[in-house]
């Protein structure tokens, strides 16, 4: 008996010393626990905005826009569309591993309530999911949708590209493929859109310079971990092309007119104030919504989701007046 449970000891410690190596020498163990976290976060989100999603809306699930498994979208409109409308496209956050286009189809339609077709874009994070797939995927995506936008009520004139978080970072890189040829050529990506046609940005609590994202604090193992998985390598700050990921480092006056939020309580929101200022200075219409660093209750990474407190309500507000201003229409 005393044997066997030698024996189960001596198991156990193995499996556990395997544990180890597999988060030392794999980001994918950490990336397992970091999606199952994302997961139960997105479905509370997502139950909270069912009451404020309108009946005016109608939904069309799972279009596909390309042969990959992940390379489908969601598309929502309002009820009495009779043409094509100015159009959102979402790119879901998930700190590049995680997430969904159905967390944010509420949300969505919340937008599309207010007079647009709004698109969610889902794409490849994961497990062999790497830099710079989710890019190509969503400028894909982007060509498909203004190749079929008499069948899907899109405005291919009236493109407004968004996101949050991690797809506010996505969502911000194809918007410099898509006005910058310089850029592009650097990516190896061609633009799926005419810049003329990209009319707009939508970026909140998003990372727009990994240069500086905080590697060793409490949430450091966190950001090595996601950074390391969705870059492809380990030495993520010394690869030439994921550097190019740092989007603030590398905009210009071709940058489409910019709406840029975070919430104070966001680790990410020096990241979005410096892109809003460095943005401002090149000559880009931005317009941006922070807060004191006082406000309380702070707000958390993604508040603009939470339309049951004022700066969500505000959020949205406000990001609807931007594009009024920036799309006026007769």
């Amino acid at each position: 008996m005393k044997r066997v449970f030698i024996w189960g000891l001596g198991g156990l410690a193995a499996l556990l010393a395997l544990a180890v190596l597999a988060f030392i020498f794999t980001p994918w163990p950490s990336v397992a626990l970091v999606q199952y976290v994302f997961s139960r976060g997105d479905q509370a989100s997502s139950s909270a905005l069912e009451k404020h999603v309108p009946a005016n809306v109608v939904s069309r699930w799972d279009l596909t826009y390309g042969d990959g498994p992940d390379e489908h979208f969601d598309i929502h409109m309002p009820t009495d569309v009779t043409g094509p409308l100015p159009t959102i496209v979402w790119v879901h956050g998930g700190a590049w591993v995680a997430g969904s286009k159905g967390a944010v189809a509420n949300y969505l339609m919340v937008l599309a309530g207010r007079g647009y077709t709004t698109v969610g874009i889902e794409y490849a994070r994961g497990f062999g999911a790497t830099y710079p797939g989710p890019v190509e995927q969503v400028n894909a995506a982007l060509g498909y949708l203004v190749r079929n936008a008499d069948a899907l009520n899109i405005d291919r004139g009236a493109i407004i590209l968004a996101g949050d978080s991690a797809g506010a970072q996505i969502a911000a890189q194809v918007a410099l493929i898509t006005t910058d040829a310089t850029y592009a050529r650097g990516m190896g990506i061609l633009p799926a859109l005419d810049p003329r046609q990209l009319r707009a940005v939508l970026l909140v609590s998003g990372a727009f310079d990994i240069a500086q994202v905080d590697l060793d604090g409490d949430l450091g193992w966190f950001v090595r971990s996601i950074l390391w998985a969705y870059s492809g390598t380990k030495d993520f700050l010394g690869d030439e092309r994921f550097g190019l990921a740092s989007v603030a480092q590398h905009v210009t006056s071709t940058f489409p007119a910019a709406f840029i939020s975070s919430g104070n309580g966001d680790p990410l929101a020096p990241q979005a104030e410096d892109l809003a200022q460095r943005l401002r200075v090149l000559g880009v219409d931005v317009d941006d919504l922070f807060f004191p660093a006082d406000h309380s209750p702070p707000l958390p990474h993604e508040y603009q989701f939470n339309l049951d407190i004022p700066a969500g309500q505000e959020a949205l507000e406000r990001m609807t007046g931007f594009l009024r201003r920036i799309l006026p229409r007769g």
